[in-house]
C-alpha cells in the first residue's frame, strides 16, 4: 500500500470559528450581551479563511464599501489596531455594525467562501477589531483636514446622522449634532436592547466623535425649540436631517386601547433609553406581563419579545400573520429568540383584544391564516381561514408592526417636499432635498430599514454636503 499523499485529494476547508455565547437558560433572564466575542487567536484563525479575492464581492455587498479584505488581512497578521483604523476610513461605527448589521444578506451573503460552506464571519471580525482598539489600543484619532470655517447642523444622532457628522468633521467642517432626547445615539440607544448592543459601546463611539471635534447637544427638538430656517439664521451653512422614523403604527383592531397594550417604540424606549429594566434602581416603570404576546416578526418584535422574557414573563409568543419564510427579522435574532423559549405563532392574526371590567387586557381573539398571491410588498398575502377562530390568553401585548415618519419637524418646514407617507423626499445618490442647503437620509427618507443602510445614505450625503460647501449647490 502506498504511503505517498494523494495529490488529487482536496484540501479540507477551515471551519468557521463559532462566536462563544451565553447559554440560553442563563441569558434569557439577564440583559448582558449574548455573544461574548472572539479572542485574538479566534479572530486570527477566522481571518485566515478569507481568500483575499482580487475582485471582492463582499465589498460590493457593503452599503459603506468597507475594505473588507484589507482589514481582515491585518487581523490575520495580528495588527488589530491597523485593522480598526482601516475600518474607520469607511465606517464610523464598526463596533455597532459588527453587532447589528444583517451581514448574512450583505457582505457575508456575497462572500465567495460561502459558496461551498460557511462564509467568512466578517461581522464578528469587524466587532473584534473595533472592540480590541477600544479596549487595548492607543486611542489616537485619525487625521483630519484643516478647518474650512463652514458650519453644519446634523439633526438627530442615529446611525445616518453620526456617519455624516464623523465624515464632515474629518473633512474639516465645524459640526454640531442636535438630538431631541437627553442622550445621543438615536435608535441605537432607544430601540436596540442592551443584550444585543451594550449602551457603553454606543457612548464610546459617540465620545470618539466628540474627541474628533463634533459638538453634541441634547434636548434640542428641531421643529419645536428651533426651526430649520432659524438654524440657517444662526450661521449654519448646511443642515442634515437624520431623525429616523419613530412614529408607532398600530393594528386598528377592536380593543386596542385596553390597558396592557402598547407600542414596541414605547416599550423599548422605556427599557433601553430610560433603563426600566433596572427598576427599582432606576425609577422608570415598565409594564410586566405573565403571558406576553408580540405582534410582528421583524427585529423590533424579536427585541421586544426577548426583553419581555428577561423581565420575568412566564410565556412570550410572537404572533405573525405570514409564515416563517416571510419573517423580516434576521435569522440570528429568530434563532436566539427560539433558544430562549419564545414561541412562534405563525399564520395567525388578531381580530379583537379582550379585557376585563377594569379595562385591562386578558386575551386576544385570533384567526388562522393561509398564504395567497403576492401583494405589493412582494410577499404572499395572508388570507383568513374560515372557521379557524381561537382565543389566546395574554395580559400584555406589544405592537411591533412598523413605524412611520414623525411629523414634528416636517410640518414646521413647509418647503420640504414629502411623499404620500410623510417621508422626506431626497435624491437617492446625494441626499439633497427640495430645500436648498438641506439634506436627509436614513429612515426618515426610506422608512424603517437597517443601521448600515442608514449609514450608507449618510456617507453619500456627507460627500454631497462637502461638495456643496466647497463648490456650491
Amino acid at each position: 500500500m502506498s504511503t505517498q499523499p494523494d495529490k488529487k485529494a482536496k484540501k479540507k476547508p477551515i471551519q468557521r470559528v463559532a462566536m462563544p455565547e451565553q447559554a440560553p437558560e442563563i441569558r434569557r433572564r439577564n440583559f448582558e450581551e449574548v455573544p461574548l466575542g472572539y479572542t485574538p487567536e479566534m479572530a486570527m484563525e477566522e481571518a485566515s479563511r478569507c481568500l483575499q479575492c482580487k475582485k471582492p464581492a463582499c465589498v460590493e455587498g457593503c452599503p459603506v464599501n468597507v475594505d473588507i479584505p484589507g482589514f481582515i488581512k491585518l487581523i490575520k497578521e495580528g495588527d488589530f489596531t491597523g485593522a480598526a483604523r482601516n475600518l474607520w476610513t469607511r465606517n464610523a461605527l464598526p463596533a455597532v455594525c459588527g453587532r447589528v448589521c444583517p451581514q448574512e444578506i450583505q457582505c457575508e451573503g456575497h462572500c465567495i467562501v460561502g459558496k461551498k460552506g460557511a462564509p467568512v464571519a466578517i461581522g464578528n471580525l469587524e466587532r473584534f477589531a473595533a472592540d480590541y482598539e477600544r479596549e487595548q489600543g492607543s486611542g489616537a484619532l485619525p487625521p483630519k483636514a484643516e478647518s474650512t470655517g463652514k458650519k453644519v447642523a446634523v439633526v438627530g444622532s442615529g446611525p445616518s446622522a453620526l456617519t455624516v457628522a464623523g465624515d464632515l468633521v474629518v473633512k474639516g467642517h465645524d459640526v454640531t449634532v442636535l438630538e431631541a432626547f437627553h442622550k445621543p445615539g438615536g435608535v441605537l440607544v432607544y430601540g436596540i436592547p442592551e443584550f444585543r448592543l451594550p449602551k457603553a459601546i454606543v457612548a464610546q463611539e459617540i465620545d470618539f466623535l466628540a474627541r474628533q471635534g463634533a459638538n453634541v447637544e441634547c434636548n434640542q427638538v428641531v421643529g419645536r425649540t428651533v426651526s430649520i430656517d432659524e438654524l440657517f439664521e444662526d450661521g449654519y451653512d448646511a443642515v442634515y436631517l437624520g431623525v429616523g422614523a419613530g412614529l408607532p403604527r398600530f393594528l386598528n383592531v377592536p380593543g386596542e386601547n385596553l390597558i396592557g397594550i402598547l407600542s414596541a417604540n414605547e416599550y423599548l424606549t422605556r427599557a433601553n433609553l430610560m433603563k426600566a429594566y433596572l427598576f427599582p434602581k432606576v425609577d422608570t416603570p415598565i409594564p410586566h406581563g405573565k403571558n406576553v404576546v408580540v405582534l410582528g416578526a421583524g427585529n423590533v418584535a424579536m427585541d421586544s419579545a426577548r426583553t419581555a422574557m428577561r423581565l420575568g414573563a412566564e410565556s412570550v409568543k410572537i404572533v405573525y400573520r405570514r409564515s416563517r419564510d416571510e419573517m423580516p427579522a434576521r435569522n440570528a435574532e429568530i434563532h436566539h429568540a427560539e433558544e430562549e423559549g419564545i414561541e412562534m405563532f405563525l399564520l395567525t392574526a388578531p381580530t379583537k383584544f379582550v379585557g376585563d371590567e377594569n379595562g385591562r387586557l386578558t386575551g386576544m381573539e385570533c384567526l388562522q391564516m393561509e398564504l395567497g398571491e403576492p401583494d405589493e410588498s412582494g410577499r404572499r398575502r395572508p388570507v383568513a381561514k374560515e372557521g379557524s377562530e381561537f382565543h389566546m390568553d395574554c395580559d400584555l401585548a406589544i405592537i411591533a408592526v412598523g413605524s412611520g415618519a414623525n411629523p414634528l419637524l416636517t410640518q414646521s418646514t413647509p418647503d420640504l417636499s414629502l411623499n404620500k407617507w410623510g417621508y422626506i423626499m431626497a435624491d437617492q445618490e446625494t441626499g439633497k432635498t427640495s430645500k436648498k442647503g438641506v439634506w436627509a437620509g436614513g429612515d426618515i427618507v426610506t422608512g424603517a430599514a437597517t443601521v448600515i443602510l442608514a449609514m450608507g445614505a449618510g456617507r453619500k450625503a456627507a460627500d454631497s454636503i462637502h461638495d456643496y460647501l466647497t463648490w456650491g449647490w
